[in-house]
């Protein structure tokens, strides 16, 4: 009975971490920027890679700037005319639902112009159940230098999946 109760909470457990360590809280242009005229976006998405479950956190002065997502089109012209959506709060949590491309600019005037402008390239995570494919002819032999997010929503995280640790060492010890 103590060991098939000691292999199901282990078994939950497992369960409960694998599930939190496969979402990333990214907050665009940190450490060094936000989502500003000053930070080089390029340079800042060229060491993430994002997976489905990750979000993407827009933090700015809605006085001064907004998130609007494009259509790939729109974005290379900086047109807003057609947004896909717009967000102005000035923490804009966008979750990153599934593979694919998004794009984002600051619908302010001249801004997407002046270089606020993002391109987020979510790729499928490693545990996905889907068929392996082989890279595309012009992307890289292997994959850029990663960072590790930072947020607070990751770091607590982090706090959770200790939180479930103890409390299944707990139950095991009742």
């Amino acid at each position: 009975m103590a060991t098939s109760r000691l292999a199901l909470v282990s078994v939950f457990a497992a369960a409960v971490l694998l599930g939190m360590a496969s979402a990333a809280t990214y907050n665009v242009g940190e450490p060094g920027g936000s989502w500003d005229l000053r930070t080089n976006y390029g340079t800042w998405v060229s060491s993430k890679r994002f997976h489905p479950g990750d979000q993407i956190v827009f933090k700015y002065s809605p006085q001064a700037h907004d998130v609007v997502e494009l259509n790939k089109a729109d974005y290379d012209s900086c047109s807003n005319a057609s947004p896909v959506a717009t967000h102005s709060s000035g923490n804009d949590a966008i979750a990153l639902a599934s593979p694919g491309t998004r794009y984002f600019i600051c619908g302010f005037p001249g801004h997407c112009a002046a270089g606020m402008k993002i391109q987020i390239d979510v790729v499928p995570s490693a545990n996905s159940l889907g068929p392996a494919s082989a890279p595309a002819a012009n992307s890289p032999v292997s994959p850029p230098p990663m960072s590790a997010p930072s947020s607070a929503a990751t770091k607590a995280t982090g706090f959770a999946a200790l939180a479930a640790v103890m409390i299944a060492a707990g139950l095991v010890a009742y």
